[in-house]
């Protein structure tokens, strides 16, 4: 049978969530959060199609028309535990040269570019022809260094999927803002990339705050003759509308037995 999830998402985090409040004794947002998840059938064909990674609405990056093979990242702090940020361009550009230096191809510095998020610069990659498994001897690289005056992630953690994530410093941030921030940032998260299924996204507002929950599925292989796990997760985004602080929260759903039956995605049992 075909079914859709109807979720009221703070029941299935069980009584003690179902009965919480926030901190000024009105229900949080995700205690009012109530709404319609894809059908079983429709996470199955999202989950084992090799081809599908978001939904038609989701960010699209600037760089993602490059006709020919690019690498794309932000540069890091020494412990490699966020993304540097700086309003300084030549303070942006030392960064990314330093960093360039200490990766394994360095680069030909090609030109820069900036935008009110980030400073970007690229540099054109040269590999040799000893290297079997690329198919362009050449590539482009594109280094970001956002600007502190849109975000801060001084002191994130980026190996955690809960927590403090930075502080948004546009003036008056909206639902969008945030929606925006997400789903840039999903193009640089660490799961393994057929993992990265963005089944749909959702915004909230509330007095203090905005949040955007991307609802992802996660396909695990569990071996011969063994049904492949599916996992349904929340993974929501939020800023403090007069702090700009963004918090994450990793919400797990539901999950799926299913397996592929020549070729065709069904579900086990």
């Amino acid at each position: 049978m075909n079914t859709s999830h109807a979720i009221a998402t703070f029941c299935l985090l069980g009584v003690a969530a179902c009965n919480s409040q926030s901190s000024n004794g009105q229900p949080s947002i995700r205690e009012l959060q109530q709404r319609v998840l894809p059908s079983d059938s429709e996470i199955l064909s999202a989950v084992y199609d090799s081809f599908y990674q978001v939904p038609v609405d989701f960010f699209v990056d600037e760089r993602s028309s490059t006709a020919k093979s690019y690498s794309l990242y932000h540069v890091k702090d020494a412990s490699l535990s966020y993304e540097l940020c700086t309003d300084d361009s030549q303070q942006a550009f030392a960064w990314e040269l330093s960093d360039s230096k200490q990766r394994h191809v360095y680069g030909t510095y090609v030109e820069s570019y900036e935008n009110d998020r980030y400073f970007e610069f690229v540099r054109e990659l040269s590999f040799p022809d000893s290297i079997g498994n690329v198919s362009d001897l050449t590539s482009l690289n594109f280094a970001r260094v956002f600007k502190c005056s849109y975000v801060n992630r001084d002191g994130v953690d980026r190996n955690l999927r809960d927590g403090y994530a930075g502080t948004l410093n546009i003036s008056s941030p909206t639902s969008q803002s945030i929606r925006a921030y997400s789903e840039y940032m999903w193009q640089f998260t660490f799961f393994w990339p057929a993992q990265k299924k963005v089944l749909q996204t959702h915004s909230l507002e509330s007095n203090d705050r905005y949040e955007h929950t991307l609802v992802l599925g996660f396909l695990t292989n569990r071996g011969t003759d063994q049904c492949d796990l599916i996992e349904i997760i929340d993974w929501t985004f939020s800023v403090d509308k007069s702090s700009g602080r963004l918090s994450k929260e990793f919400n797990f759903l539901f999950s799926i037995d299913a397996e592929l039956l020549n070729g065709v995605p069904t579900k086990c049992g």
